[in-house]
């Protein structure tokens, strides 16, 4: 069975590639799906991407995957600090999702220490940029197959 991953961006991350560079790098949203899609074939899994700066948006993305997807991969941005309806949304919905940060959120400012999504997620990879994204693809294609 090919498996059918989204991958959800939060808020600022259409920025990336011109937004704080010293701390998000400069690759480009589009480097990463590109990234992204050619790590799918190599897998043999299918991805879609999805971004948006709204957390209401976000939570109707996440409810519409449950017909569509196998698996999810989060970048909830700043949301993850914050939005218990994303929380909400994820233990709502019957399908693995694994929190995705480019950046070490734990070696920065205390707040983004907090995330509300870890409550409810199968595991969270961070810090390592870009390249984060393929190691979550991986780990959810892992999850997936062992179930």
């Amino acid at each position: 069975m090919t498996h059918s991953l989204l991958i959800l961006n939060g808020p600022n991350l259409n920025l990336l590639g011109t937004r704080q560079p010293e701390v998000y790098g400069h690759t480009t949203l589009g480097d990463i799906e590109a990234l992204c899609k050619t790590t799918a074939e190599a897998m043999g899994v299918s991805v879609t991407f999805a971004q948006s700066n709204h957390e209401g948006e976000m939570v109707d993305m996440l409810h519409a995957a449950q017909s569509a997807h196998h698996g999810i991969i989060l970048n909830a941005g700043a949301y993850t600090h914050t939005s218990v309806a994303l929380m909400d949304a994820i233990s709502s919905i019957a399908l693995p999702v694994i929190e995705l940060h480019l950046s070490n959120v734990h070696a920065r400012e205390d707040f983004r220490r907090t995330s509300y999504i870890s409550r409810v997620v199968v595991g969270q990879i961070c810090g390592f940029g870009a390249a984060g994204y393929p190691l979550a693809m991986e780990a959810l294609a892992g999850h997936l197959n062992n179930k």
